[in-house]
């Protein structure tokens, strides 16, 4: 009901379907026969959604699948009402992409870092090693390449601390369920760009890194977050078979939390239901005060699978209360 206290952060972490991919014909015979088409609609999911973040009084939110006009016109005049300062990266071959959404009596915006992985693993010197690795496996590099995935990231400085500085990270993996090895590089040059902001730019300011990863809890991307390495063995590499088996060990320096554990789905729809969302945070410098509960699941079914007259995305919001330690 009210915004948390002094130091704490309340952040969300939200994949709000894109119009682009609810108004289909596809969406509404395939994908989502269960839902009434009017609530594919545009304006009836615009209007739940800006009643629902603005009901969470956060902190932080990162939304993915933003279409670039629902930002400009709807999202962010709503949520500058409630306090908050929008920041939108869209992904070029797409009309949608990625938003982060901060308060503004709380926080200000020292700097942006927002990267394409596909030019950044090109470009970068930072990528160089990686890019290098991945010229032995062209089929894998032209897949990675390809795809038009971006990572938001935004250095946030507390206003009543300016000593208190945090990195908030945004993205949205590549969707394909034998994508796993496209996951792996996509997340490898994620972390290594958030090193650089984290460890680099701005010597051991905390991470908070949201998204719809698009990976279980049993994948190699989340078990490579959470461990900080991923084997070469690991069997991701091999998730789309022989011809584009890609090994390489990977590690990172983070020691990364999910925030709200392991729910037992946080994208639910006709043909499957998992946990492919999380709010990694920084486990040396931050911690968990509290998750706010998900819906339960006869919510959730009540009207089958999401998207629902009463739901307006296939994705469900994490939210949880941090604190720095």
């Amino acid at each position: 009901r009210k915004v948390c206290g002094e130091g704490s952060i309340r952040a969300v972490s939200y994949n709000i379907l894109a119009d682009t991919y609810a108004q289909t014909e596809f969406s509404r015979t395939v994908l989502y026969p269960y839902c009434a088409p009017y609530a594919l609609e545009l304006d009836y999911r615009q209007n739940l959604l800006k009643k629902e973040l603005a009901g969470y009084s956060a902190d932080l939110i990162c939304l993915q699948e933003v279409d670039k006009s629902v930002f400009a016109d709807s999202l962010a005049p709503a949520l500058d009402a409630f306090g908050l300062e929008g920041l939108f990266k869209i992904k070029e071959k797409q009309h949608e992409g990625l938003a982060t959404f901060y308060r503004r009596d709380k926080f200000s915006l020292l700097s942006q870092h927002d990267v394409a992985f596909s030019e950044a693993l090109l470009s970068d010197p930072l990528h160089k090693d990686l890019c290098d690795k991945l010229a032995k496996y062209p089929l894998v590099k032209e897949k990675v390449l390809q795809r038009s995935s971006v990572l938001q990231v935004s250095v946030l400085q507390s206003a009543t601390d300016p000593s208190r500085k945090i990195c908030v990270a945004n993205t949205h993996l590549y969707w394909h369920p034998k994508g796993g090895n496209i996951r792996l590089i996509q997340i490898a040059v994620a972390l290594s760009h958030i090193k650089h902001v984290a460890c680099d730019l701005y010597p051991s300011i905390p991470v908070i890194f949201c998204g719809d990863f698009n990976s279980t809890p049993s994948s190699g991307t989340y078990s490579f977050i959470n461990t900080g390495g991923i084997a070469e063995d690991h069997e991701d590499w091999v998730s789309s078979g022989e011809e584009e088996r890609c090994n390489m060990p990977l590690s990172h320096p983070f020691k990364l939390l999910s925030a709200c554990g392991e729910p037992a789905y946080t994208n639910y729809v006709g043909g499957f239901h998992g946990c492919l969302d999380y709010i990694f945070i920084d486990k040396n410098t931050l911690e968990v005060e509290q998750v706010i509960p998900l819906p339960s699941h006869e919510e959730v079914t009540t009207h089958q699978a999401l998207p629902s007259v009463s739901h307006p995305s296939d994705h469900i919001a994490l939210i949880c209360d941090l604190k720095w330690k």
